[in-house]
């Protein structure tokens, strides 16, 4: 599989990937969107917490048929989960790239997740026996997450130029002209 993105600056930055990955599509999305952009350390320990439920995991595109909680006003929206599975699956893909990051000799604390998507794989075939001898189908919903943490870039301060002389038009000569008051 192809990376939908790739990194601004290739040698900062590290990549990791899971397909076919047996875990629900929705619950995933909406993990990866919590931490999408956050610092790799807040982002393991928030999925902790997650896990503890000290935290939830707000839902705010799959929103059907998911109950409020009132953890989820720290987001500011009433729905939230804790979905356990995705959240050990993203962990483990976390550190995944983190081994990828200590093996291009990239800082891994100073990592920040820029770029986490996840897209649904092919569904899993299964069939389930009904009442008076009908089957229904019973279809599991895998995905695939792609993600790129990047090490952040130290800020540089721009040097102090000398201002250029400003110039202006003859209107805007003629306009400061008319408010100071000096005619022709």
């Amino acid at each position: 599989m192809k990376y939908a993105l790739e990194p601004k600056n290739p040698t900062k930055a590290c990549k990791a990937m899971g397909v076919d990955l047996k875990v629900s599509f929705k619950n995933t999305y909406e993990t990866c969107r919590a931490i999408k952009g956050m610092n790799v350390q807040d982002a393991k320990k928030y999925l902790h917490a997650v896990l503890e439920k000290k935290r939830c995991i707000p839902y705010r595109r799959f929103t059907g048929g998911v109950g409020r909680c009132a953890q989820a006003k720290e987001f500011k929206t009433t729905q939230g989960r804790w979905p356990v599975k995705s959240v050990k699956v993203l962990l483990g893909l976390i550190q995944n790239a983190e081994s990828n990051a200590e093996f291009k000799n990239l800082d891994s604390d100073n990592m920040k997740i820029e770029h986490i998507m996840v897209t649904e794989a092919q569904r899993g075939r299964r069939r389930t026996y009904r009442a008076h001898g009908r089957i229904n189908p019973y279809m599991s919903s895998p995905c695939h997450i792609q993600m790129i943490m990047q090490e952040k870039e130290e800020s540089v301060e721009k040097p102090a130029t000398d201002a250029a002389p400003k110039r202006f038009t003859k209107r805007q000569l003629a306009k400061q002209r008319l408010k100071v008051g000096g005619g022709a």
